[in-house]
């Protein structure tokens, strides 16, 4: 596969992704449980088919494949599963993928005291940008009722650097297995509270089919095209590919259901948005000049 073509994909698969907030609003239901449990049978069967293709395997050997990774992998993506789609019922769509975009800069955090990566000097100055911008929606979203939201969103973005960590420390060329654990893990809490502290299991047609949807296109096809395209291209442009999900995610919602963002909201999340793509240009710069001095040395 040539660049161009990998980019293509994760751009079309940032795209898809970036449906989840406005196929959330489209649904009649607002029950939390019964949305991950439905939305994770349409990821898992996405998921699991796609790996199944992709790794040229069966079902069966597919799932003998699962190690300890991708369980740990499943657990923090599952995490981060479960309360992305709380943060999307508790506060506004934009407020939720903007604080998700700080994922990048707590992962550098944690790969730095986990697993040694000493994080480049600009990302510091990177992340306090960042942390302005989350600031300024924290503070709107005090105003406007939305803290505990906009918490349970920062929760997703640390569950989800922590799979990230995990991705990064296992070498691998995808992370297919770990998204298809968590997929289950989300799943099953999503049953269990459903049928614990919920009404029950029972939905509507209308909203099966949209969860189910929601679980095999947004997330399943958006992973898959994604982590496809990701062995073709420096992990720094993929950074700012992905991007597009944050920057098209808040406009679905706005212009098919009038769902406007704050100007707050607009501040901060523009200021997170550069941050995180003046990092990701940053590393790539970097990435090249430590190649032409290898280069240099080799000569």
């Amino acid at each position: 596969m040539t660049k161009n073509a990998a980019m293509l994909l994760i751009l079309l698969g940032g795209s898809c992704m970036s449906f989840v907030g406005l196929m959330m609003r489209l649904l009649d239901t607002t029950d939390g449980p019964l949305i991950l449990f439905y939305r994770s049978i349409g990821l898992v069967l996405i998921v699991g088919t796609v790996a199944c293709l992709r790794r040229r395997t069966s079902p069966a050997a597919f799932l003998a494949s699962l190690d300890r990774t991708d369980a740990l992998m499943g657990l923090a993506l599952g995490i981060a599963f479960i309360t992305y789609v709380f943060a999307m019922l508790m506060t506004s769509v934009a407020s939720t993928l903007f604080l998700l975009t700080t994922s990048p800069f707590l992962a550098a955090i944690i790969g730095w005291i986990w697993i040694g990566e000493k994080p480049h000097s600009f990302t510091w100055w990177a992340m306090v940008a960042a942390l302005i911008g989350v600031g300024v929606m924290l503070g709107d979203g005090w105003e406007l009722g939305r803290t505990n939201g906009n918490l349970v969103a920062l929760a997703s973005a640390l569950a989800f650097s922590v799979m990230l960590v995990l991705a990064r420390r296992s070498k691998r060329d995808d992370v297919l297995g770990g998204t298809f654990c968590g997929g289950l893990f989300a799943g099953a809490m999503g049953a269990v509270a459903a049928l614990i502290v919920g009404d029950g299991l029972a939905i509507s047609a209308y909203d099966l089919g949209m969860t189910l949807f929601m679980g095999a296109f947004t997330i399943g096809i958006g992973i898959a095209f994604v982590t496809w395209g990701t062995s073709y291209v420096p992990a720094a442009e993929v950074s700012l590919l992905v991007l597009i999900e944050s920057v098209l995610g808040p406009l679905w919602p706005w212009l098919f259901l009038g769902e406007a963002m704050s100007r707050l909201e607009i501040a901060g999340g523009s200021v997170v948005l550069v941050a995180v793509a003046l990092l990701a240009l940053n590393s790539r710069d970097t990435h090249k000049h430590d190649n032409l001095k290898m280069g240099e040395t080799n000569d």
